[in-house]
């Protein structure tokens, strides 16, 4: 029986509950946890719990101490332990659930311990985490968190910290997750901050998604929208890449899987939840692959933005691990060019090579590596599109990497944005007169967006700034409307910052430049 179901059968059957395990009636006040008595020592007491939660629990150590990535973690933890079915859902949504919304808890929790949570073992602390997303996030039982997560803590950490977890727990299930935090919002010194804790954001990322809203023409009201969006998990959406798929072959492998057609970009499909997308055979052959939308979209801009000129020879600047430069080396094909695709890493480089092998070998050039930051001076004017997917901090994507939020710092954003300046000049410099540089990152921050390319601009007068939100508009499926915010009357106005919360996408952003100088 898989652990979900016995925790609803648990809270579902009110007189087997209160049965000991000799099927004898247990009192009232028991039943309802209120007593603490037990005949058995600590030494005999249960120490396991089932293979769900372990492997959560796995996945947050691993998280933590090694500096991983849930999304990496998990599944072949899963596949090794053999977990599937409904206590692999459960294991994804208590690992993924309670690192996306650990700030609330930990929140919560302060106000259960007697001492600073940085004082606990952080193997303690990620079991009182796992407990308060099942207790306050999920659909189990209260009676049946608190017990399953003191076997956990016995199992996987030691007798000691368990009735301490225990205690805590039962703290936690005694106030309703909305009276938590209403509580959390009184005692926070400000609105933003009070958004950041209940939202499970660090303050200065909450900040700064306020700032991006009101730079990108949108209300600032729509914040806790936002971070609420950034604490739902996404679709899995598929990249139907042109002339190597049609949408009605996407299915074949696995008969019964469920697609749909995406929001906004032709090329888009999404996956109904349950379906494992490696099953499909478009996608083990690298015809199709898992891309957001948002990713699909600005790509599908760089092809379409008009040139002046040849338009045969493109380059992706910094290709790994390789999505866009798989659609754009299919729409390459289908517009006669070739693709030159570029990685700084060499074992992302051959994620880039594995990414393109559907893609005609007369349209991928190369796929090589080398520092990005060189090709401008290496290769001048060689190029007649340059994608520059920037890396950056990554906070368009915490729906999907949930650790991600509680790794960066304001500090990493002086390194990186000075990377982005770097890049998007080289970019420059590589690409023809007349032809386009896409400057996109997977971050709203104005300091990784519209800053960085302020400052490269200041500094060149053979740049022209294209209106992308209007390439964007001609290149979604058609009829489909969509709102890019206000304009604010400046060169900001003609960029594109996509959202989770008004696109469903991760938060891309597109600026579009065209080389003018001779």
């Amino acid at each position: 029986m898989t652990a979900d179901r016995r925790d609803r059968q648990s809270g579902d059957h009110r007189g087997d509950d209160r049965r000991d395990a000799r099927g004898r009636q247990r009192g009232a006040a028991r039943s309802r946890a209120q007593g603490h008595r037990t005949s058995q020592a600590p030494s005999q007491r249960r120490r396991f719990t089932d293979p769900a939660r372990t492997a959560a629990y796995d996945v947050l150590r691993e998280v933590d101490a090694s500096d991983a990535y849930a999304n990496l973690v998990l599944p072949p933890l899963l596949r090794e332990r053999g977990i599937t079915g409904r206590d692999a859902a459960f294991a994804t949504e208590l690992a993924y659930g309670t690192l996306r919304l650990r700030g609330r808890y930990d929140a919560i929790l302060s106000r259960c311990v007697s001492r600073p949570l940085d004082q606990l073992d952080p193997e303690v602390l990620d079991v009182l985490r796992l407990g308060a997303h099942q207790v306050l996030g999920m659909r189990v039982p209260a009676h049946a968190a608190v017990s399953e997560t003191v076997g956990l803590c016995r199992d996987r950490v030691g007798a000691g910290p368990a009735q301490m977890v225990n205690a805590v727990l039962r703290a936690v299930g005694r106030t309703s997750l909305d009276d938590w935090l209403d509580q959390v919002r009184a005692g926070a010194p400000d609105e933003t901050t009070a958004l950041a804790l209940t939202g499970s954001h660090p303050v200065w990322i909450t900040r700064a998604l306020r700032e991006a809203l009101h730079g990108s023409g949108r209300s600032v009201g729509e914040l806790a929208d936002l971070l609420e969006a950034d604490n739902t998990g996404p679709r899995v959406t598929l990249v139907a890449r042109p002339g190597l798929v049609e949408a009605d072959e996407l299915a074949v492998g696995d008969r019964e899987a469920r697609l749909s057609p995406g929001r906004w970009a032709p090329t888009a499909h999404v996956l109904a939840s349950g379906t494992d997308p490696a099953a499909l055979e478009a996608v083990g052959d690298g015809r199709a692959g898992v891309q957001d939308e948002g990713s699909q979209l600005v790509t599908l801009a760089l092809a379409a933005t008009p040139v002046e000129g040849c338009d045969e020879r493109w380059l992706d600047l910094c290709a790994g691990p390789g999505g866009k430069a798989a659609l754009l080396g299919a729409l390459a094909a289908r517009q006669g060019a070739r693709l030159v695709a570029n990685e700084v890493q060499p074992h992302r480089t051959r994620l880039v090579r594995q990414g393109v092998r559907a893609v005609p070998g007369d349209a991928v050039e190369a796929v090589r590596t080398g520092d990005g930051r060189e090709t401008g001076s290496e290769e001048p004017g060689a190029y007649d599109r340059v994608l520059v997917d920037a890396p950056c901090t990554g906070l368009g994507a915490l729906r999907r990497r949930p650790e991600s939020r509680w790794r960066r710092t304001p500090a990493d954003l002086g390194t990186l944005t000075g990377l982005q300046s770097e890049l998007l000049t080289s970019a420059l410099e590589a690409v023809r007169p007349g032809g386009v540089v896409a400057y996109v990152t997977c971050s709203p921050h104005l300091a990784e967006t519209r800053l960085v390319v302020d400052d490269v601009l200041r500094r060149r007068e053979d740049v022209e700034r294209l209106d992308a939100r209007a390439v964007v508009r001609d290149v979604l499926v058609p009829g489909a409307e969509i709102d890019l915010g206000a304009d604010d009357g400046g060169a900001g106005g003609l960029d594109v910052q996509l959202w989770p919360h008004v696109h469903g996408t991760d938060a891309m952003h597109l600026t579009l430049l065209r080389r003018s100088g001779g």
